[in-house]
């Protein structure tokens, strides 16, 4: 072991001296900061703020005076998600699907006012999150600082003397990968200091932080073999960038190319035609007269033991919207819920192939436990579709029982008729509170267990490769 130590310190000492491993550290653990601390203030404004937004947008709605209940549905009402405290480590999807929502009636709108729009107002730099820059640059910076750890010392005849001086082939590997460990480990402490002050449950910040660690031991690894397999660092450098290339660049767009190609999604047309044609069938809920709505206007009466709508004891302009509403929610949720197990089978489909490239894996470990995958996005879709409903239906019932139908119809007649078809403000109290939260740690730990097994196997193969290609050190030379 103390041989081992031995030759780790030579190697930083090494890089010391050479002024390129302290370069590309310092560099390195630039972009981290400035990842950090671009991200994290983002994410720390939003915590701090979306709390206090959703209470005044709620606020803001039930101090609406008295007003016809229908203008309300259309009036509407915003809900915020928060974003969970490892998202501002790493956003992931975040960014691009937006975490606001607009509620009306008549429709389901998508989450708006994506960050990502905000890009061109900070460069390239704007999606520089701290996952990124460690998914991506600091495996190039490892590269950078270790593809000629063990190569330099074959071109240079070194490792021969040392294992004839009694040094095994797998110690100097051993030093070697253990010096090149300890730089990752260095580049690895900001995430870590990132993780601790996000107040993430600690179960969930030791599964995110034990992704990255094994990401970064499979580049050490798989840097030391090459370096170990290559007679000159100019080939082992050149493979290792040609490696990192197709693992961190080529493969993640096949995968995902694969995912679309295996579970097609239509068009955005051909959905909204298919929307449009359903929601013709279902009859206009502003038309009581409507043909659609004979059945319910037939039944109402017969029920009441009346002739004539005007008799009716609850405003059947009011049911009507309770039953159309009921009617396109149920279908608009079944073109929803079509749309995100597409969604889930694309992600489960790149999941499965995370073991064609270590960076698959670990993005599907990062956004899972980071509480920002695109699961964690349809929870909050329902939730916000579910918190919809609630308050539109509520305002069909006041509709169908606080106003008269009489007073409904005619109230476009004068201004006095429309005071009359106004109803109490006391009635926006329908609106419930909405604070929408992540998933428990266990439960995303839980999900991610496939993808940390991917890892392992990484560096399991990565390390094999290493160490059979160091034992044959000594044959290579006398050969």
């Amino acid at each position: 072991m103390g041989t081992t130590l031995t030759i780790a310190g030579d190697e930083w000492r090494f890089w010391m001296r050479s002024k390129l491993g302290a370069a590309a550290a310092v560099l390195a653990l630039i972009l981290v900061a400035t990842s950090l601390i671009a991200t994290m203030g983002q994410i720390s404004k939003q915590r701090q703020n979306r709390p206090s937004m959703q209470a005044n947008a709620e606020e803001t709605f039930r101090a609406q005076p008295d007003r016809h209940p229908h203008r309300m549905v259309h009036y509407g009402h915003y809900v915020f998600r928060t974003p969970a405290p490892l998202a501002a480590l790493d956003p992931s999807v975040d960014p691009y699907t937006g975490t606001v929502m607009f509620l009306e009636g008549h429709r389901q709108n998508s989450a708006t006012f994506s960050p990502s729009y905000d890009g061109a107002q900070a460069g390239p730099f704007a999606v520089l999150t701290p996952a990124l820059t460690y998914q991506l640059l600091i495996p190039l910076v490892l590269i950078v600082v270790g593809f000629g750890a063990i190569s330099r010392e074959r071109e240079a005849g070194t490792d021969r003397q040392l294992v004839t001086s009694g040094v095994s082939p797998v110690t100097i590997w051993l030093g070697k990968t253990l010096a090149l460990a300890g730089v990752g480990a260095l580049l690895l402490l900001p995430l870590i200091i990132g993780a601790i002050f996000s107040s993430a449950a600690a179960l969930a910040s030791v599964a995110f932080l034990a992704g990255y660690t094994l990401y970064l031991l499979v580049w050490t690894l798989m840097i030391a073999a090459a370096s170990a397999r290559c007679r000159r660092p100019s080939t082992a450098l050149l493979v290792l960038l040609s490696v990192w290339t197709g693992f961190c660049v080529l493969a993640p767009r096949l995968v995902a190319s694969a995912a679309t190609i295996v579970n097609p999604s239509p068009s955005q047309i051909e959905t909204d035609m298919d929307v449009l044609i359903s929601m013709r069938d279902l009859g206009d809920g502003h038309n009581a007269s409507d043909p659609a709505f004979n059945k319910l206007r037939a039944e109402l009466l017969e029920q009441y033991g009346v002739d004539h709508v005007e008799e009716l004891p609850v405003n059947i302009r009011g049911i009507v919207a309770l039953t159309s509403k009921a009617e396109l929610t149920d279908s608009l949720n079944e073109f929803a819920d079509k749309r995100m197990a597409r969604q889930l089978m694309q992600a489960d489909f790149v999941r499965l192939l995370s073991f064609v490239s270590p960076f698959v894996a670990l993005q599907s470990t990062s956004m899972s436990a980071a509480g920002s995958d695109v699961r964690t996005h349809h929870r909050f879709l329902r939730e916000a579709e579910a918190a919809r409903f609630e308050f539109v239906q509520g305002l069909n019932k006041a509709h169908a029982e606080e106003l008269s139908y009489t007073v409904d119809i005619n109230r476009n007649t004068s201004e006095e008729a429309y005071e009359k078809s106004k109803i109490s403000a006391a009635n926006w109290g329908v609106l419930r509170d909405f604070a929408f939260t992540p998933d428990p740690a266990a439960a995303r730990v839980a999900r991610i267990l496939p993808s940390l097994a991917v890892l392992i196997l990484w560096v399991v193969f990565t390390a094999l490769i290493g160490f059979t290609g160091v034992r044959r050190l000594p044959e290579v030379d006398h050969a």
